[in-house]
């Protein structure tokens, strides 16, 4: 159903560099390179994608309280990876790796970005 999600940045440079060297540790690349000066990234043409651009108002950019993008992993290893890689580059935590709830259920990780834009890497089931 979800087609694609952005976020805003007020510093595109800074937010390029962040999200060029996180989203390869999901197998995520650049799609295109968005008109704002921002880029698209995903893993695939039929899959969902994740942007990061300037807004179009040109008013500067905001996070959504209560607003979240999720990264769908295929092991805790590669969201152990991506929750690393995002506060090595200077991302924030808000929630280490780990089980939400019983095990074998929802296992995630929280954090946010240069901008302020919560994200989280998960997966469901038991660990693969």
């Amino acid at each position: 159903m979800i087609g694609y999600v952005l976020v805003g940045s007020n510093d595109l440079p800074k937010a390029l560099e962040f999200y060029d060297k996180l989203l390869p540790t999901i197998g995520a690349a650049k799609v295109f390179d968005h008109p704002s000066g921002g880029r698209v990234y995903g893993v695939s043409a039929d899959k969902p994608m994740f942007g990061v651009v300037a807004p179009a108002n040109g008013d500067a950019a905001t996070f959504g309280n209560g607003t979240m993008i999720s990264f769908i992993c295929d092991t805790h290893e590669q969201i152990q990876a991506l929750y690393d890689k995002a506060l090595e580059l200077g991302g924030s935590s808000e929630g280490e790796p780990g089980w939400r709830g019983p095990e074998g259920g929802f296992y995630g990780c929280y954090f946010r970005d240069l901008d302020g834009n919560k994200l989280c890497a998960f997966r469901t089931g038991p660990a693969v």
